[in-house]
């Protein structure tokens, strides 16, 4: 394709992103067209294939690379995946029964959690994590 035209869908592409609310992705399918649109009219990437190729991988790297920063967001902590759960306190949204499966409050969400020992616990106890399986917390009184 033609330098130029990878210059208009650019700019066409920015347009695009100031028209759309939110998102911020746009942009970078707009800033990969420029630099292919740039480095065609240098006449570093003459075969069509090579531009198409080029404008995907920057386009895309571009978009995991620099999105989170320019929207201000921190990177994920450490630590903050659900296993970091364990120790925290949850208080039981049903009774449970010894070994069943039921639903406590965490952290303002509702997760499932299972307790196997030999008391039934009442809805409204605290509980502390003491593991995390796959999307179940296990509990024990606190």
């Amino acid at each position: 394709m033609a330098w130029w035209v990878w210059i208009l869908a650019g700019l066409g592409l920015f347009g695009l992103e100031m028209l759309t609310p939110g998102g911020f992705f746009v942009f970078f399918f707009g800033l990969a067209a420029i630099v292919v649109g740039a480095l065609a009219g240098l006449g570093l990437t003459a075969p069509v294939w090579l531009q198409w190729l080029l404008f995907s991988l920057l386009s895309v790297c571009s978009l995991i690379l620099f999105r989170r920063r320019l929207l201000g967001q921190p990177p994920p902590a450490r630590g903050s995946a659900v296993g970091s759960l364990v120790g925290d306190v949850a208080v039981l949204l049903d009774d449970l029964p010894p070994g069943a499966v039921g639903k406590a409050e965490l952290r303002g969400s509702a997760w499932s959690v299972r307790h196997d020992g030999p008391d039934t616990l009442v809805r409204g106890r605290r509980c502390r994590v003491e593991q995390v399986d796959g999307l179940t917390l296990r509990v024990r009184p606190e």
